[in-house]
């Protein structure tokens, strides 16, 4: 299905929008009528990045649109056409087409997102026509599966809850055809999930696993597992409120693995595909995990629990040593895992950690296609030392307070041996304030990357890809 904002080709009724760097517009302008060209100059319309104009004809109506734009050879960024998201209603398209033309219409698409489960949002009414050697369909999906990612970081925990995100999970693979358990509660104990359980036993709603396959077994193994903290109080070690505001994203993982699963199964790519999410909330009960607890993982590494508002790390190492026992040949983990990360990098651009030089040349190489970016940091071997304990193989916080994301990778890591490849991203999941017209709120990071690495990692040469 197309999605609402897009028109299957251009049309006599459409309006062109040209996109124009400063030092193209007076060259562009002599093509325009009088009228355009008169309203420009009286507007002081100069092709300034993100200045966007709509100009009359001579009879008054709108003639066409022009953004000025930072060019791409000059650090634009490619979803500046976020912003045509405020043109006008009516039906455009974009004249000349531009050289990405794909990454140009998702940029515009993804602006049209709005948020409306608790109010009313007015939709966008811009229409823009899908070019030739463009896929609609593709397009469509792609920013509909964003925008289901968004919903779920976006949605508070009192409607989002570990009850409620299971039930997100179980029904996306049921939609694409997909195997899908959930074991909860006690059950978790049984099946050898102790630091699952022991994170999540405090809440109200019970903590759980998801585990999810679709695809033809004989196809690689791609693994994905997302952190699914529905709310994080930080356990008794309790945040101050500032910092409690928005951790209804700390979810953020599990929407970045599903909104990944969900573009890999529409796409119908050639993967084994698994996702693990672990799903808890870290509440405050008498039950309530204690700093200085020592946990047994599944994996036999016992955990000293330092802090329990690092509790991210542990229901991860649980999933990540499920993961890696039968040795997938991808393993990827996302987590809004560290403020340190948003210190060193921002919100903007995601940390990601491998051993694994092809594989990091490629996920850097697949962030940058799709302008989903991401910046690799290392996991230096030294700071092992810093997880150590006096009674336990680990401490879940460490000492020293630096280095906090390469800490935090390093502990995962601890939990994966069999992996033929594996990479930890530690995402923010949010948009602080919006940009290009892209909406604040949840986002899931890193997501359109997958996809894109896996389409070029496990591309036949059959499919000339």
């Amino acid at each position: 299905m197309l999605h609402p904002n897009l028109l299957p080709r251009r049309s006599a009724a459409s309006r062109p929008v040209h996109l124009v760097a400063a030092a193209d517009w007076p060259a562009l302008s002599t093509g325009f009528s009088p009228a355009a060209r008169a309203y420009a100059e009286a507007s002081g319309f100069t092709g300034k990045p993100g200045r966007l104009i709509v100009l009359p004809g001579p009879d008054g109506a709108i003639e066409r649109a022009v953004l000025g734009i930072e060019p791409m050879d000059k650090g634009g960024d490619p979803f500046q056409t976020g912003l045509l998201a405020g043109l006008p209603e009516g039906s455009y398209h974009l004249d000349p087409v531009p050289a990405d033309a794909m990454l140009a219409l998702l940029g515009f698409l993804l602006a049209t997102y709005r948020f409306d489960r608790y109010r009313k949002a007015e939709p966008c009414k811009v229409r823009l026509a899908v070019p030739k050697g463009v896929s609609g369909a593709g397009l469509s999906e792609m920013a509909a599966a964003v925008a289901y990612g968004r919903d779920l970081i976006n949605t508070p925990t009192a409607d989002l809850g570990p009850d409620a995100l299971a039930k997100a999970a179980l029904d996306l693979a049921e939609a694409h055809g997909a195997k899908a358990r959930e074991i909860v509660g006690k059950k978790l104990l049984k099946k050898n999930f102790p630091m699952i359980h022991a994170v999540g036993r405090a809440s109200a709603e019970e903590p759980r696993l998801i585990d999810i396959r679709w695809g033809n077994p004989d196809h690689p193994k791609v693994t994905l597992v997302g952190k699914g903290v529905c709310f994080d109080t930080g356990g008794l070690d309790i945040k101050p409120d500032a910092a409690m505001l928005l951790m209804k994203k700390d979810m953020g993982g599990a929407a970045t693995a599903l909104t990944a699963a969900r573009m890999i199964m529409s796409a119908g790519l050639k993967v084994s595909l698994r996702v693990l999410l672990p799903i808890v909330e870290n509440a405050i009960s008498a039950n309530a995990f204690r700093p200085g607890d020592v946990l047994v993982s599944r994996k036999g590494l016992t955990v000293e629990i330092g802090n329990t508002d690092a509790e991210g790390r542990l229901i991860l190492a649980d999933a990540l040593a499920l993961a890696d026992e039968e040795a997938p040949d991808l393993l990827l983990d996302f987590a809004t895992l560290t403020g340190a990360a948003r210190v060193a990098l921002g919100p903007d651009l995601p940390p990601f950690y491998t051993r694994d030089e092809a594989l990091a040349g490629e996920i850097a190489a697949a962030g940058t296609a799709v302008n989903d970016p991401v910046w690799r940091l290392p996991l230096w071997a030294p700071y092992h030392a810093i997880f150590d304990s006096k009674i336990a193989d680990l401490n879940n916080a460490g000492t020293g307070g630096m280095a906090g994301s390469i800490t935090a990778a390093l502990f995962l890591s601890r939990f994966v041996e069999k992996a033929r490849s594996y990479a930890h991203f530690d995402i923010y999941a949010w948009v602080p304030a919006g940009r290009h017209g892209q909406p604040q709120g949840g986002l899931p990071q890193v997501a359109r990357l997958v996809l894109a690495l896996l389409e070029k990692r496990y591309a036949t040469p059959s499919e000339g890809r």
